[in-house]
């Protein structure tokens, strides 16, 4: 069964355009925080911090993805907002601050709606969009192809 799972997910990855595998990358970092959040509510601690953890792999794909060079100040601002994101994993994972995760995932969401509101205007990829396509590994985890 996990394979064809894997098979599937594989397939779903390799039909969409850049603009859509970024937005199911910020999708992959929300959920993660949701799931993080319920984990820690529900005194779940290890799962809590698996949890973060995939969000720092979503977001750090989101981050060394970024192309300074064609993005400009929008990859720079990019940047900014997920390195905080990074350094906020740390303190939730100290703190299990629920209102941290609440605001990251504000962040997050807001980002995401910006990309959305790219893709439903037809605009074409932004010079900022990752230059590496992302490819789905175990764990509903992303990485780059080479």
């Amino acid at each position: 069964m996990a394979g064809k799972v894997s098979e599937y997910q594989r397939n779903d990855t390799l039909g969409k355009s850049q603009l859509d595998l970024v937005i199911k990358v910020y999708d992959g970092a929300i959920s993660a925080f949701k799931s993080a959040k319920k984990n820690y509510i529900d005194n779940e601690i290890r799962e809590g911090y698996e949890q973060l953890e995939k969000v720092r792999k979503f977001v750090t794909h989101l981050y060394t993805t970024l192309d300074f060079k064609q993005g400009g100040e929008i990859a720079e601002q990019l940047s900014k907002l997920y390195v905080f994101i990074l350094t906020q994993l740390d303190v939730i994972e100290a703190t299990k601050d629920l209102k941290k995760i609440d605001d990251n995932i504000k962040i997050l969401n807001n980002l995401r709606s910006g990309w959305t509101g790219l893709k439903q205007q037809g605009a074409g990829v932004p010079k900022n969009v990752p230059a590496k396509e992302p490819v789905p590994v175990s764990g509903g985890q992303f990485t780059t192809s080479a």
